[in-house]
Order: C-alpha cells, then structure tokens, then sequence
C-alpha cells in the first residue's frame, strides 16, 4: 500500500477514501464543497462559501474546537500551514485524528497541492475547475506593467509582503507587488509608504479587514485606492475561475 505524505512531508492514515471531511481552511472548504460535497461534515466560522453551507462550525482557523472536531470523528482534517497553527495540528494528530497540511506561496503550488489533496488525500480525481483555474492563471509570468500595493489591515496598516500567493497571482495579472521584496511576508508600514505617487493603486481587499467606501479610501490623498474582494485574491480554488477578468479591470489597460 503506498503510503500518502501531505505538503509537509507528513504521513497521513493510508486505507478507504476519507467520508467525513473536516476543513479549517476556507478556500479549501469551497473546493471541498464544489467537488465533493457529501464527505463534507465540519468547517470553520470564517467558511462562508458556499453560500448556505450546512456543516458543524468548529470555531475560528486560529483557535478550532479540538473536541468539537474529534466528536465528528472525520476521517481526514484539512489544515493550512499559514492559516492555521501547528499546535493544533499537533494535538489532532496525537488525539488520533488524521490531518492534511497544505503548503501554498505560489498560484503553480496551490494548482499542485490541490491536486493531490483530490487526487491522493480524497481520491475523488482531479475536479474540473481546477483545470479551467490551470488554463486561466497557469503559465509564464509577464512583464509589470503596474505598481501596487495589496493592504489587508489598518491601524497599524499592514500589507501583502513576499511569498505569498496573493504577490504571485497579481504577477500573474502584470502587476508589481512593490512590497513583494520585503523581508516579512506580512508587513506593518506606515500610511507615508503606501500613500504615493510612484503607485497605480493600493488595493483595498474586504478581508481580512473590511475596508468599505466609508472606511480606507479616506486615507489615501496622493494614490488611487481600489476596493476589491479579498476572496478573489487569496483563495485558491473555484474562486480563481472567472477572476481574472474581474481583478484585472481594477487597474484599466
């Protein structure tokens, strides 16, 4: 029997096709629920697609219920390296629950991470939006042809740094992430670094901070500023179909 290991190098319980799917990841939750949605039994409160999703909540990808979790007894828990913590993980998997841990920097990473989560993990085969997402954003990276800065909070602000898979899909739509070299993945920066001319526009994403019409634009005086959904840049999975088109008339060629 081969022996499955998870984007961390972790084993993971070899036997049947998982029936009872716990995900703590909201990306992975609507992937899950697209393409398999029987096995689908627990996910966080922050997984709010699809819309009318009726599953156990088992709280917050920073702080899930471990024992609401164990008492649905999932076959496999879907984890994510960056949202959420390795404690949690840890003491999953020493209560005997099964967990997956993906790894994901880079939009070619999230197509091949997912692929073996459907492929190896659920053994449900490839879904097909994850091919039209591949024919979409897969490829070469282009040339900038934009200057941007992607804030995901304010008071203190902070900002899309390196590897991320957010820095990597703007790539993908010619823009330069001007932040995308910065030591942290995740920046604190003063408004100052934000607010200037030399940028075609700072995004302002409604997640994780909700910036509105009434709350971020107010801020900026010397660049545009553009609202946009944070789901459609940081959610790998059938959120990535169609967003291209959507994303790139942010910035108008």
């Amino acid at each position: 029997m081969v022996q499955l290991v998870d984007d961390l190098g972790y084993a993971a319980q070899p036997g049947h096709a998982p029936r009872r799917v716990v995900s703590l990841v909201p990306s992975l939750t609507e992937a899950i629920a697209e393409t398999c949605p029987e096995v689908l039994v627990g996910a966080t409160d922050w997984c709010t697609h699809p819309a009318g999703l009726e599953v156990t909540r088992v709280r917050g990808t920073k702080n899930p219920n471990l024992n609401t979790i164990k008492a649905l007894r999932p076959d496999l828990v879907v984890a994510n390296k960056e949202e959420n913590r390795e404690l949690d993980v840890r003491r999953l998997r020493e209560g005997g629950v099964p967990v997956w841990v993906t790894d994901i920097e880079t939009v070619p990473q999230a197509f091949a991470s997912m692929r073996r989560l459907f492929e190896d993990a659920l053994q449900v085969g490839v879904p097909e939006w994850l091919g039209a997402a591949d024919a979409e954003w897969g490829g070469p990276v282009p040339e900038p042809t934009a200057q941007v800065a992607i804030a995901i909070w304010r008071d203190p602000w902070m900002v899309v740094g390196s590897s991320t898979f957010t820095g990597d899909l703007v790539a993908r739509l010619g823009w330069q992430n001007v932040f995308a070299t910065h030591d942290d993945r995740y920046p604190h920066v003063g408004l100052t670094e934000l607010d200037r001319k030399d940028l075609d526009v700072v995004l302002l994403p409604d997640e994780p901070y909700l910036f509105t019409e009434q709350d971020g634009p107010e801020a900026f005086h010397r660049v545009r500023t553009a609202l946009c959904s944070g789901r459609l840049l940081t959610w790998y999975g059938p959120a990535m179909v169609g967003a291209r088109a959507v994303l790139s008339s942010l910035i108008p060629g």
